[in-house]
């Protein structure tokens, strides 16, 4: 979830980049529909995140790591992993397309990464968080998306913290799909 988390903040980069240059002009006046530039940019990220999930169990492998679960958790966790990186980046677009400058899109989209993986259980339990943040870190995507692969990965009760990640995925992808779409309507006409 941190480098899906981190590397979605560069779609924002780069679709504010396309706008900048003149790439997204160029993109209008093909035969194509309006929602494709984004669509593909998302699919693009999707392959990206893919390879990213096998590159880290290729190399977690021999350091030790092992599927506490069946081969259809494993398979679960990688496409968990990858819904999460396309409701970022979807997150990202629409950073993008709203502040326009490459520069400022990747530190927007760094924001809310940072702030939510550091404040979930990627890296520490929430119990050993002071209780005001506990109860931010017990609700929010990144520390559901993480409870969820975790459970995945090593075993375990999984029904609860999957359905929780995919709702948040669902969730964000609701608002953000829509938003990206229709902002680069706007950008566009």
């Amino acid at each position: 979830v941190l480098a899906i988390g981190f590397g979605a903040s560069q779609t924002g980069v780069a679709i504010a980049d396309d706008l900048a240059s003149g790439m997204i002009d160029r993109f209008r006046s093909l035969p194509i529909a309006g929602a494709a530039v984004l669509v593909g940019r998302a699919a693009a990220d999707a392959v990206r995140n893919l390879f990213v999930v096998a590159l880290m169990i290729a190399v977690a492998t021999p350091l030790g790591f092992r599927f506490g679960a069946a081969v259809a958790a494993a398979v679960a966790a990688a496409a968990l992993a990858v819904a999460v990186g396309l409701a970022f980046s979807w997150l990202n677009m629409l950073i993008g397309l709203l502040v326009r400058d490459p520069e400022a899109a990747g530190l927007a989209g760094l924001f809310p990464v940072v702030i939510l993986v550091f404040t979930s259980s990627t890296l520490v339990p929430v119990a050993t968080m002071p209780g005001w943040l506990q109860a931010f870190a017990k609700n929010q995507p990144v520390t559901a998306s993480v409870d969820a692969l975790r459970a995945l990965c090593l075993g375990g009760p999984t029904t609860r913290p999957v359905l929780q990640a995919v709702a948040w995925i669902a969730g964000l992808a609701a608002v953000a799909v829509p938003l990206a779409i229709d902002r680069y309507r706007r950008a566009t006409a």
